[in-house]
């Protein structure tokens, strides 16, 4: 059974950094695309990030482009995401997904098979 558990959020000034990282079991990361989704209370779920079969084979949603990155540490089955600048619109509960392959748009969250179930960030003015 696929698991992916997230950690890392918590509360953070404007323009502060945060990390997180997403465990997997039950699968190798290697061979899963990775994404990031966020969503906001009263909001649809947002795409942010997801990576591919390899390190440079990353995708960004535009309103984070230059500020967040994503690498994977397959020793540890891990995918950890680095979200710099962060804003106060950017307040929301992040979700990691994974599926192999994904089954459509990686942009879209019914791409992904399995979910994390999800880390609060909250970003204070």
């Amino acid at each position: 059974q696929v698991q992916l558990v997230e950690s890392g959020g918590g509360l953070v000034q404007a323009g502060g950094s945060l990390r997180f990282s997403c465990a997997a079991s039950g699968c190798s990361i290697s061979s899963y695309f990775m994404g990031w989704f966020r969503q906001a209370l009263g909001k649809e779920r947002e795409f942010v990030a997801a990576i591919g079969w390899s390190d440079s084979d990353t995708y960004d949603a535009d309103s984070v482009t230059g500020r967040f990155t994503i690498s994977t540490d397959n020793a540890k089955n891990t995918v950890y995401r680095q979200m710099k600048s962060l804003k106060p619109e950017e307040t929301a509960v992040y979700y990691c997904a994974g599926s192999s392959p994904p089954h459509g748009l990686i942009s879209r969250p019914s791409s992904y098979e399995y979910w994390g179930q999800g880390t609060q960030v909250t970003v204070s003015s």
